[in-house]
């Protein structure tokens, strides 16, 4: 049996002196972060018992800027992250949700601005605008910031975590091209905010797929609702009457409901492959029904459990392997709608 694991040891792994572990392991606190995160590192790499159950002495507060969650990925999202200070307890990380309409841009960067000077990290999901990139970038100098669900391609954003939404928006087109009979038609897609990034790499993607398999499909309209049900509802009538040869329906935004409840008032039902994302309750009643086609879900609880693991790393309190930051997607159809 080997030699047992002392403080002396830890110290020495981490370039510390012994009194340091001590106030660490004891929590008594006084310790700079840097310090802090060494001896927890090498304590658990040791395998000193007492670091196994550690929990930081110092509590970080972590800013999470979303939109409101009438979408229901943001609700899911704000649901997982409120939940994140309990289930990662041992990370001691507080995680406060924060709302910002994505047509305020200034609004939007002035937040950023005041969220970077009263905590320890940002995450956000932001339009790609020039104004809150610039906020982006000034709070990169102070904090750790995480892109969530939606990239700043431009920004010195640290990282960014959810899916690769061009991969995404290609999956839509081609379940619609398989979907559809080889008499084609007309597509449309109905996107939330297209200043997001994400929403424009999802457009890229479907585009792309119909154009290089499908060319009896062809996108019709890029439709932009606002996050807005309601106009959704608008959109997906207009369409229907102006576009007689309409036979798809990709919904990368909210409004499913609407978009079932237009296609059945208008007759159109069982003629138009209708398309969207996320595993609501709602969305996956309707699944079993037959009134959605596919459900493209971007597992939003995994992606708040990376992107918390994540921000630790970057805190220097996550000593496990990185998760990978792109996340995956799954495809849902009826047959595997629960």
């Amino acid at each position: 049996m080997g030699r047992k694991v002392t403080a002396r040891d830890v110290a020495k792994a981490a370039g510390v002196s012994p009194a340091t572990v001590d106030r660490v392991l004891n929590t008594r606190g006084g310790v700079r972060p840097d310090k802090e995160a060494a001896v927890i590192e090498a304590a658990r790499r040791l395998g000193l018992d007492r670091a196994l159950q550690f929990k930081a002495a110092r509590t970080l507060k972590i800013a999470v800027l979303l939109q409101a969650p009438q979408n229901p990925f943001h609700a899911a999202v704000q649901a997982a992250f409120s939940a994140a200070s309990r289930t990662h307890a041992d990370l001691n990380m507080q995680f406060r949700i924060f709302h910002a309409a994505p047509t305020d841009v200034a609004g939007m960067a002035a937040r950023i601005a005041a969220l970077a000077h009263s905590h320890d990290g940002l995450i956000l999901t932001c339009p790609d605008a020039g104004p809150i990139v610039d906020a982006v970038n000034a709070a990169a100098g102070r904090v750790p910031v995480i892109t969530f669900a939606t990239d700043l391609p431009g920004s010195a954003r640290h990282v960014y975590v959810g899916p690769d939404d061009v991969m995404a928006g290609r999956l839509a087109g081609d379940l619609m091209g398989r979907f559809l009979p080889e008499s084609g038609g007309e597509g449309v897609l109905i996107a939330g905010v297209r200043s997001m990034t994400g929403q424009r790499r999802r457009e890229a993607g479907f585009g792309a797929v119909l154009a290089e398999r499908y060319p009896r499909l062809t996108l019709g309209a890029v439709l932009e609702c606002e996050e807005d049900a309601a106009k959704v509802a608008w959109l997906v009538r207009r369409a229907l009457a102006e576009m007689p040869g309409l036979r798809g329906i990709y919904n990368a935004s909210v409004g499913s409901r609407e978009v079932v409840a237009a296609l059945k008032a208008a007759g159109s039902a069982r003629k138009v492959v209708f398309i969207t994302h996320e595993l609501t309750q709602d969305r996956q009643r309707l699944l079993r029904e037959g009134a959605i086609d596919a459900i493209i879900d971007q597992n939003p609880a995994f992606a708040v459990h990376t992107a918390v693991l994540t921000m630790a790393r970057l805190l220097g309190r996550g000593t496990a392997e990185p998760l990978a930051p792109i996340t995956p997607v799954n495809i849902h159809m009826i047959e595997n709608a629960g």
